[in-house]
């Protein structure tokens, strides 16, 4: 496989990743209601934790065409995702502390490819 195609398929599947992790935030799924409660997130900053994810998902694709918008997409949720560790960690939920890191990885990945 080549690497452009390989970049193709991990930025879209971290865009798919982000975007469902937006998503569920913006939807208030309940398991990720009782996350945010327990980590201490106050509520009124979910919807713009939702919106930003499903915006660094838009950019990550628009950065397919457009590449200084992926980038900046990229570094924007990896900045997220790490903020999102240090909140887990801070709540003291060190056994959810892959969970951000899942969702990062192939975030990481699509900007090595690029």
């Amino acid at each position: 496989m080549s690497t452009p195609t390989l970049h193709v398929i991990v930025t879209l599947l971290a865009a798919a990743m982000s975007g469902y992790s937006g998503a569920v935030v913006l939807t208030r799924a309940d398991w990720i209601v009782k996350a945010l409660t327990d980590y201490r997130v106050p509520q009124p900053w979910w919807p713009y934790l939702g919106t930003a994810k499903a915006a660094g998902a838009a950019g990550l694709v628009a950065g397919l065409f457009i590449p200084p918008l992926g980038t900046a997409a990229g570094i924007a949720l990896v900045l997220y995702f790490t903020g999102a560790v240090i909140t887990v960690a801070r709540a003291r939920w060190y056994t959810h502390i892959p969970f951000p890191l899942v969702y990062a990885a192939p975030v990481v990945a699509a900007l090595a490819l690029a």
